[in-house]
């Protein structure tokens, strides 16, 4: 067995993935059905590409419901689901966002008032999206509002592109949306696969190392974009309920079976905090969790056993 690699930037991102095959012909032909999968997606999902489903939506909010397929019909249901999950803390209206009125540089010197924050953030609201699955059809109910996936959309293309290899045959392999990560099987040599969980405050540090089989995990942190203001870190992360970005958690590290749900949990989680969002992980089976806080502090679930 030899492992057969590719990379591509593929929805603004590096993608690496890997198959462990017998031939180079089976390994070369599942990575290019895996990244002619990814690119399916990015067609359908991206808000820059004009003719995307997503866009459509968007650009008749508040007018008309439009046609999407079942596919689209069914991540907006399962991102409802999270949204739910999270009590808001995920939501994929946050679209409507405009990213301007956080600019996380050297500029930036104080937080803006929590009045502007509210209006900046008043058309997210999960709530306002309708589906008719009869019809096919999804409207958007306030103008102005838009949808996003770029918090679930890594790791749902990820796990398309697995399956897309294990119909061919791919028994063991590994789909890495950077730093949103899916594996299977094992190595060339039998072994689980080595993940290495970076260590916030140390760039290209590890602090632990998982062997992992049939897992997914993803990373999400404000170690690489973030303001001092007052003597408090402020992550470009923004709560979508009052428009401020969060502070308390400098990275959050999720594991759980499906890459589509460790990619969209991480950040609700950092929102919540550290006390609600370990309760609500501790809760949920098969999904567990690794949290620095500003201090380097680290806080696990009750099932992490680190190394």
């Amino acid at each position: 067995m030899k492992i057969f690699n590719r990379s591509d930037i593929l929805m603004g991102n590096q993608f690496h993935i890997g198959a462990v095959c017998d031939n180079e012909k089976q390994g070369l032909e599942a990575l290019e059905a895996a990244v002619n999968e990814i690119k399916r997606i990015e067609a359908k999902l991206s808000t820059y590409k004009t003719t995307s489903e997503t866009n459509r939506i968007n650009s008749n909010a508040g007018i008309v419901p439009v046609d999407v397929s079942e596919e689209t019909i069914l991540l907006i249901e399962r991102s409802i689901r999270i949204s739910d999950l999270t009590q808001g803390a995920f939501d994929i209206t946050y679209g409507g966002l405009d990213i301007k009125f956080w600019n996380f540089d050297k500029e930036m010197k104080a937080l803006p008032k929590i009045e502007d924050a509210e209006n900046a953030v008043s058309l997210i609201n999960y709530k306002n999206i309708e589906i008719n699955k009869k019809e096919s059809t999804v409207f958007l109910k306030k103008k102005g509002m838009r949808i996003g996936f770029g918090g679930i959309g890594k790791g749902y293309a990820a796990d398309s592109a697995k399956k897309i290899m294990r119909s061919l045959g791919v028994e063991n392999g590994v789909v890495n949306a950077s730093g949103d990560m899916t594996v299977w099987g094992f190595k060339p040599n039998g072994e689980k696969w080595s993940i290495g969980i970076a260590h916030p405050s140390y760039q290209n540090a590890f602090f632990s190392k998982m062997e992992i089989t049939d897992v997914s995990v993803a990373t999400s942190g404000n170690y690489e974009k973030f303001v001092m203001i007052g003597g408090q870190r402020y992550s470009h992360t923004i709560n979508p309920k009052t428009g401020m970005p969060i502070k308390g958690i400098k990275s959050i590290t999720t594991i759980c079976p499906y890459a589509e749900f460790a990619d969209a949990i991480a950040t609700p989680i950092m929102i919540m905090g550290i006390e609600n969002g370990l309760n609500m992980v501790n809760q949920i089976q098969g999904l567990e969790c690794i949290i620095f806080d500003d201090e380097d502090k680290i806080f696990v679930s009750n099932n992490i056993r680190l190394n």
